[in-house]
């Protein structure tokens, strides 16, 4: 993809520059080639539904192929140098720097996200490629006596081997990165499979990596329409050795089923149901500011997002109407227009369940204090939406909403919340905001959740360990332990 420096990349042309641009064919030991009968399928603007691309549609044997592709390649590319391995990786964090503009709004067609956001995505994602480029000069392991003397134990970390790597469709690009960064950090090869409303970040991506230098068969990418016909057999094939997938805890469930019989490593950063809590002595424009980030980044459409906002009674009334008033403002529009806050949602399945949640909620006593009501026309919009006195067995406090819904739900005691949010098969992330330090550790503390964030909104981090628990996941990405996910330990006995 062509680096763009116009100011304004909203333009029909601009747009057309940017589609014709990218790969729409598998990319398999290195090459760009068609699906198994040349079938494809259609990406769509959520903010239109005009087509935007026919994208090759991915047949089980096609799959095979770059298995095949990515076996391989592997015992060779696990021999590069760190070095080697960290120059690849910088390179492309350069090429997707230097191509943001282009990137963003190619993102931005194929799911929604205003420009800004997906700009801000763009950058995030080359993070991890940053990030990662460093943590392949950091694989480290041991020595160390043997506590009855007459032996060394040697520890080694090698690559774990093929990956398959499934990406979602809310941050296509980070998302990737996230994944690919540290396998390839690692000495891993991979097949990647990205979903099928938004494959041509990813297929950007791919040909970024190229460019970057990165091997023939390291990495591969197969965009489809049958995911589970084209991922089962090889999750089953005893080829692959790690799975690494984002999305939701159903599908989850599934592939851990799958990946059973071959005892295959798992990393699982699945659903969540996040709990946003305000207490009285909380900083009411600072808890307005992080709840704006936690509930309205990517329109709501995140794992993070918060998705149960618990408000200390005495103050529940004053934070509603001062979020709504914020939320209310925001503009809504094609996230390629020029002032656009709040893109539409990905398809229509999604804003059908956005409209379920709040009829439901409304019906059970919630008050609406600003949106609740899909508009008529083109795209897949929904208003920002603020609900007040959301009753806890309402379905939005059970269930993601993913959209741009705050459902506000009142509280009393400091133990009678932390039950509350507690009470979910869910554990991704937590918000706590209040100005009193032992209440702050407390609560983190008795929090059910793989991340907290305290008196902030947003609390993904490329240098951070992101994942959650219970129902939300298995492992932890970025960070220093994102490449351990990666990588097997191996000890190595020594007689002296």
């Amino acid at each position: 993809m062509s680096n763009s420096n116009a100011a304004s990349t909203t333009g029909s042309t601009d747009a057309a520059h940017v589609l014709g641009a990218v790969p729409t064919e598998l990319l398999i030991d290195g090459k760009w080639v068609p699906a198994t009968g040349d079938a494809t399928f259609s990406v769509s603007d959520p903010a239109t539904g005009e087509e935007l691309a026919q994208v090759a549609d991915a047949t089980p044997e096609d799959g095979r192929r770059a298995l095949d592709a990515a076996v391989a390649a592997q015992r060779e590319f696990a021999e590069t140098s760190p070095r080697e391995r960290y120059d690849m990786l910088m390179k492309a964090f350069d090429l997707l720097t230097e191509r943001i503009d282009d990137l963003a709004l190619l993102m931005t067609l194929e799911m929604g996200k205003p420009l800004a956001e997906s700009r801000g995505e763009i950058t995030y994602a080359a993070e991890f490629f940053r990030h990662f480029a460093g943590e392949a000069l950091r694989i480290d392991g041991g020595y160390q006596t043997a506590p009855a003397g007459g032996a060394r134990f040697l520890v080694t970390k090698q690559p774990v081997g093929p990956c398959l790597l499934i990406t979602p469709w809310n941050f296509p690009m980070a998302m990737g990165t996230r994944k690919i960064g540290p396998a390839i950090a690692a000495g891993c090869t991979s097949v990647v499979k990205p979903a099928a409303q938004t494959p041509l970040s990813m297929l950007a991506l791919g040909q970024i990596l190229l460019e970057a230098g990165v091997p023939a068969g390291v990495v591969n990418i197969v965009t489809c329409t049958r995911a589970g016909d084209v991922m089962e057999p090889l999750i089953r094939s005893g080829k692959a050795r790690k799975l690494s997938f984002t999305g939701s805890t159903a599908v989850g469930k599934v592939l851990l089923a799958q990946c059973a019989d071959n005892v295959m490593r798992t990393s699982m950063e699945l659903g969540g149901n996040a709990p946003f809590l305000v207490f009285e002595d909380a900083d009411l424009d600072e808890a307005v500011t992080g709840a704006m980030a936690a509930k309205m980044r990517n329109m709501g459409e995140a794992c993070t997002a918060a998705n149960r906002i618990y408000v200390h009674r005495s103050v529940a009334e004053d934070f509603a109407e001062r979020l709504a008033a914020a939320m209310g403002a925001l503009q809504v529009g094609p996230g390629v227009a020029d002032g656009t806050q709040v893109g539409p949602l990905i398809d229509d399945a999604g804003r059908s369940k956005v409209v379920e949640l709040v009829a439901d909620a409304t019906e059970r006593g919630a008050r609406v204090l600003t949106g609740g009501e899909a508009p008529e026309g083109a795209g897949f919009f929904y208003p920002p939406t603020v609900l007040l006195d959301v009753p806890g067995d309402a379905r939005m406090a059970r269930e993601e909403i993913f959209g741009p819904v705050a459902s506000i739900i009142p509280f009393d005691e400091e133990e009678e919340v932390i039950a509350a949010a507690n009470d979910t098969p869910y554990g991704l992330v937590s918000y706590v905001f209040t100005n009193d330090l032992r209440r702050a550790l407390r609560v983190a503390e008795k929090i059910e959740s793989g991340m907290v964030g305290l008196n902030q909104g947003v609390v993904s981090n490329p240098a951070a360990p992101f994942g959650g628990i219970k129902e939300s996941g298995l492992g932890r990405e970025g960070g220093s332990t994102g490449i351990d996910e990666f990588l097997e330990v191996k000890y190595i006995g020594i007689s002296v």
